[in-house]
Parts: C-alpha cells; structure tokens; sequence
C-alpha cells in the first residue's frame, strides 16, 4: 500500500503532485472537511475543479461548510479515483471564499461533471467558489 506524502511548514503553498492532479481533472467525488465552532469535523461530499495548483469547489454563502470557512480556513479535501476508490488523494491545505455572482464557477463544475448548467437558483442566493491552496498531499493506493 503506497503511501506518499508531501508538505511545507503551515501556511506555504506547494505545487500539485500530478496523481492529484489527474484526480482533480477527472470526474472524482471529493470529501471536503471543515471544523466547526466547537472544534468537531463537518464533512460534504462535493465536485471539484482545479486552476493550477489550487483547488476549487462551489457552494453557497449559506451552507455550513462556507460559514465553517469564513471561520477558520482550514480544510481537508479528500479525492478517490471513481474507477477504484482505494487510489485517493488528501489534500489539507487553507480556503478562501470567493463570490461568484455570476455563476461562472458553478456553471464549470457542474459541466464538467454532468454536461448542463445548474438548475436556477434564486437570485438573493449568495454562491461562492471555495479555492483551497494546498499546503500538504497525502497520496495513497492500492
């Protein structure tokens, strides 16, 4: 069982190994982690993309994992290979929450994944692109 694991000192940013890379680029299912106030985990399932070595995801304002963030940037992305579910990538590293109010984001993603823009949403809906720079990849395979 490979494991491999590369990282800087907290808050240095670090170039993508090209297994999570290939992962992000692909249509992967990733597992991002928040903390919440009270220090316990809050995990969700999401759809990642990637703009060079940073990870992004799309959520909205509202949603916990986006209050979680704007809290304590600190995240933990993990990504597992569709095709075997035993080859993933953890990525930790520190968010940013970027508005996207024209939906150009969530509009990439969701194409990516399904092929169609997202259903409508009501315009007081605040989206945000989550971009994660990565500070540590844990890579591991079967």
């Amino acid at each position: 069982m490979p494991i491999l694991a590369r990282g800087l000192a907290a808050g240095m940013a670090i170039t993508l190994t090209d297994t999570a890379r290939e992962l992000l680029d692909g249509k992967n299912f990733a597992t991002v982690a928040t903390l919440n106030a009270d220090g316990s985990p809050q995990t969700s399932v999401v759809w990642v993309g990637r703009d060079g070595d940073a990870v992004e995801f799309s959520t909205t304002a509202a949603r916990l994992k986006a209050r979680n963030i704007a809290r304590d940037p600190r995240v933990s992305i993990t990504i597992f290979a569709f095709e075997n579910p035993y080859r993933t990538v953890e990525i930790r590293g520190t968010a940013e929450l970027i508005e996207d109010s024209d939906r150009r984001g969530q509009r990439a993603i969701n194409h990516k994944y399904i092929g169609q823009d997202p259903p409508a949403e009501p315009a007081e809906v605040v989206r945000v692109i989550v971009r994660v720079t990565p500070e540590r990849v844990v890579e591991f395979s079967v």
